[in-house]
């Protein structure tokens, strides 16, 4: 999503950043273990196919995604952006006639990031971005059943059980963002800060690795 392609989120422990091509061979890595594909219900993917889906991300408009990057560490500007990685989070339209519902994903990749907080934060930073920027009022969920740590913190932000499907293994949570729901998350949210990810990053000491050459102007 185009939308995206120049904001930063800032959270108090995370930073959120449009996916691009710096952060695709780190995103490779993770995507090999076995946890995280059975977890997001993913399928492995090769390298090329990865840089493919990052373009697919970037362009196309049923979709948007974020980078989630260790806040602190990130803006040290000690160390490269992709080594700042955490996960990821999406929203994806699925339903073309109504774009006001809203599927959302958060993956925190790194083991030694679970259980602090990061989950709860980025998910809730994705759910203010949609609902300020994308006028989202209906979020959907589909989490795996052996994730019950996931399927606790949705049930935490509100979220209620629609379905359990036993052919997927899966259970569908919704949240329905009506006048109180919204208030809620805009006072939970108002530390929040969005700034341009092209100035951030010309404010850091280490640039990071550069932009793939796909061909076309990354911006």
């Amino acid at each position: 999503m185009r939308l995206n392609e120049d904001v930063v989120l800032l959270g108090q422990l995370a930073a959120l950043v449009p996916y691009s091509t710096r952060h695709v061979p780190r995103y490779h890595q993770w995507m090999k273990s076995e946890e995280l594909l059975k977890l997001t219900a993913s399928e492995p993917l090769t390298l090329e196919q990865e840089y493919q889906m990052q373009r697919s991300w970037q362009e196309d408009d049923d979709k948007c995604t974020f980078i989630v990057l260790d806040k602190m560490k990130w803006e040290s500007g000690l160390c490269t952006e992709e080594d700042c990685m955490v996960g990821d989070v999406n929203l994806f339209f699925t339903d073309p006639e109504d774009l006001t519902v809203a599927e959302i994903e958060v993956m925190i990749a790194e083991p030694s990031f679970r259980g602090k907080g990061f989950g709860k934060e980025v998910t809730m930073l994705m759910m203010y971005f949609g609902v300020t920027k994308l006028r989202i009022t209906k979020f959907q969920a589909k989490i795996s059943l052996e994730n019950p740590i996931s399927i606790a913190m949705f049930r935490n932000l509100h979220f209620e059980e629609v379905s359990i499907s036993d052919v997927f293994q899966e259970m569908t949570l919704w949240l329905i963002v009506d006048d109180c729901r919204k208030k809620w998350l805009l006072e939970q949210m108002n530390r929040v800060k969005q700034d341009s990810i092209k100035s951030k990053r010309e404010a850091r000491v280490d640039f990071g690795p550069p932009e793939k050459d796909t061909g076309e102007v990354v911006k």
